[in-house]
């Protein structure tokens, strides 16, 4: 793939992995990047993933042709991407490695060495000139990891991204980007909104034309609406009118209740209801809705005088998410002391910014007519 005249993409697919970081469906695989600038001198962008460091280097070997190349540039230390040093380092022993002081006390800790004799540790701001090709470091702490750093090209106006803009799916599989890219953002980098902010100031000051991520494809259409998507995502706003229900159901009574409120909702003109049983649903697609729509409606059980089990990962997941800036309301069913409510509420408390709307719909057993006015009058209050 070429990104530009000089700018191969030297990346590998991946269809044979089942979980991403041992957690993630990917149904359609992943992606790990990698990139060659040629100029007068070569940088070759990160490495990837250990099942693939033949490939890749055939790839890497392959844009070479006879030269060498001069440095190594790992923006990000995490083993997708940092797994193949070595073996590169091996495959050209002249080579310089680029990457942050952090970076180096990592690759320490991964292969027992810091590289002392060829290391070049890049600070915000360095720079590096290729030839025609200015390369301007920028540091991203803990987008997702502390080491992170990004790359900035300024003769193509190409910004190395990192895990920032990336997303969930192999390179050859056509799939909606804005899915995949939500439910990778919140799953890997969403507690870190802060810190993701801070890089789309600095982002904002170049001229950026095209994005060159570690995951997904590269971006160079369009920059706008990536770039205002991350800005929703990462400062916890809302990015699609509606409500999200995550509910629980044992024996179907909860289930038929939240069937009720969904359509409530509907005839009273709510935009979308997005409903997830997270018993049976991928985690973070669920996730992944509670943090696209502004309305959450949260319906369980009373469980061991707790909650349901998947309703405590879920809200947990959450809460370490740093999910915040959300509209909450509350269902519970419990043939006697129902505490999910009061549960779920105290689990709430450090999600800042989070308002639980009145009546909590409390349910036991199965529906009555008191129970369908307090739906009822749940939709009212969440369409309002």
């Amino acid at each position: 793939m070429k990104i530009s005249n000089d700018i191969k993409y030297v990346g590998v697919n991946d269809h044979d992995i089942d979980l991403f970081e041992g957690q993630y469906m990917v149904k359609n695989g992943m992606a790990y990047n990698s990139y060659v600038i040629m100029d007068e001198k070569i940088a070759v962008f990160d490495t990837v993933d250990a099942h693939f460091g033949e490939e890749w280097l055939a790839n890497v070997a392959a844009v070479l042709g006879e030269r060498l190349p001069d440095y190594l540039i790992v923006q990000h230390m995490e083993p997708d991407h940092s797994a193949n040093i070595m073996r590169f380092v091996e495959r050209y022993p002249r080579t310089r490695i680029v990457a942050s002081a952090k970076a180096f006390t990592m690759m320490k800790q991964f292969f027992g060495t810091d590289f002392f004799d060829s290391r070049l540790i890049a600070k915000e701001g360095d720079m590096l000139s290729l030839g025609k090709h200015e390369l301007c470091f920028v540091t991203a702490p803990m987008v997702h990891w502390p080491e992170v750093i990004v790359t900035y090209d300024n003769y193509d106006k190409v910004l190395f991204s990192a895990d920032a803009f990336g997303k969930f799916g192999a390179l050859d599989v056509e799939e909606d980007w804005a899915c995949e890219a939500r439910r990778y953002y919140f799953g890997i980098v969403g507690k870190y909104g802060v810190q993701a902010q801070a890089l789309l100031k600095k982002a904002s000051t170049l001229d950026i034309q095209t994005i060159c991520p570690l995951h997904g494809p590269v971006l160079n259409e369009n920059l706008g609406y990536y770039l205002d998507l991350y800005n929703t995502w990462s400062s916890y706003g809302v990015e699609s009118e509606g409500v999200m229900i995550a509910y629980t159901s044992v024996y179907g009574n909860t289930k038929k209740a939240v069937g009720l409120l969904a359509d409530k909702l509907k005839e009273k003109g709510c935009p979308k209801v997005a409903i997830n049983d997270l018993a049976r649903c991928d985690m973070a697609e669920a996730v992944e809705d509670a943090f696209r729509y502004g309305k959450v409606i949260l319906a369980t059980t009373t469980y061991n005088a707790d909650i349901f089990p998947f309703m405590r990962e879920f809200i947990t997941t959450l809460a370490e998410h740093n999910w915040q800036n959300r509209t909450v309301g509350l269902m519970e069913n419990g043939s006697w002391a129902s505490t999910a409510a009061k549960v779920m509420t105290k689990m709430l408390d450090g999600c800042k910014n989070t308002t639980i709307v009145e009546p909590v719909v409390t349910i036991k057993s199965a529906m009555n007519e008191d129970n369908v006015a307090q739906i009822d009058a749940l939709a009212d209050e969440m369409c309002k």
